[in-house]
């Protein structure tokens, strides 16, 4: 986190997070390190789908037809709060912690949304381990592919 932390600084990119699974665990870790509200501009807590709705404006016809835990979710979890928060890029996690199949998904199906001004990308995530395994490792994983993206741009 630290060295994302660093490239965000470096390139002046500012972020935000849109979090269900994860509850705000990438914003909370994320705003540990000093000096992380340079970049940070914050970050929305969307674990029941009536705040997806009402604060995020997820349309309810795309909760009942794709679920919120979905690929569309978790699109426009990100696109959406990247402009609520007015930031250049917008992360979101919304999947399945267990212990039980939620919406016919497994336990351990991710997916997280990063939107910038231009595109949304949504990576899809099969994980292994306990709730908070796997909410730790879908924020680790996207830790790491901010900061690989990043380094791609220079």
């Amino acid at each position: 986190m630290e060295e994302l932390l660093r490239l965000l600084k470096k390139e002046n990119i500012t972020i935000g997070t849109c979090e269900s699974l994860t509850a705000g665990l990438f914003c909370a870790t994320m705003a540990s390190y000093s000096g992380a509200s340079q970049v940070l501009k914050g970050g929305i807590v969307t674990y029941q789908n009536e705040v997806k709705h009402t604060v995020v404006n997820i349309a309810s016809s795309l909760i009942e037809q794709e679920g919120v835990i979905s690929e569309a979710c978790a699109r426009a979890m990100a696109e959406h709060a990247r402009v609520l928060l007015a930031c250049d890029l917008c992360v979101s996690f919304t999947g399945n912690a267990g212990p039980d199949a939620m919406e016919g998904k497994p336990v351990g199906c991710v997916f997280c949304g990063i939107a910038d001004h231009n595109q949304c990308e949504v990576i899809e995530l099969r994980l292994n381990g306990g709730r908070n395994e796997i909410r730790q490792q879908a924020v680790d994983h996207m830790v790491e592919t901010i900061k690989s993206r990043l380094m791609q741009r220079r």
